[in-house]
């Protein structure tokens, strides 16, 4: 099963309005989704969000999302191969699942997949 490479990348931030301002400087854009639990930018076929109190969910690092066809196949190969699953697969928003894993060093690892 092919991966079909990263998409999304998640960043934990502590002020989300000084984050947003320097993120929209760095990227040349404006949010596409703007709320108080989350900003988001679309900028060359890559999804950057901004997540607020992350840190109080475990997030305390960026977080990678793969695009893959299957995620619950990829959350296995992924297990066999050593990984930890950190957060199941679960919804998102509709047509959209994500997870997380761990690899042997411990560094979080996302798989995102759409329908």
């Amino acid at each position: 099963m092919t991966t079909q490479g990263i998409t999304t990348v998640l960043h934990p931030v502590t002020d989300l309005g000084k984050a947003k301002a320097v993120y929209a400087a760095l990227l040349g854009a404006e949010p596409t989704a703007d709320s108080e639990y989350y900003v988001g930018f679309d900028v060359a076929g890559q999804h950057i969000g901004l997540v607020p109190n992350a840190a109080s969910q475990g997030m305390t690092a960026p977080v990678s999302y793969w695009k893959v066809e299957d995620i619950e196949a990829k959350l296995s190969e992924v297990t066999a191969a050593g990984g930890s699953v950190k957060e199941p697969a679960h919804e998102v928003g509709p047509g959209r699942r994500v997870a997380t894993f761990t690899d042997a060093d411990g560094n979080v690892l996302g798989l995102l997949q759409d329908s």
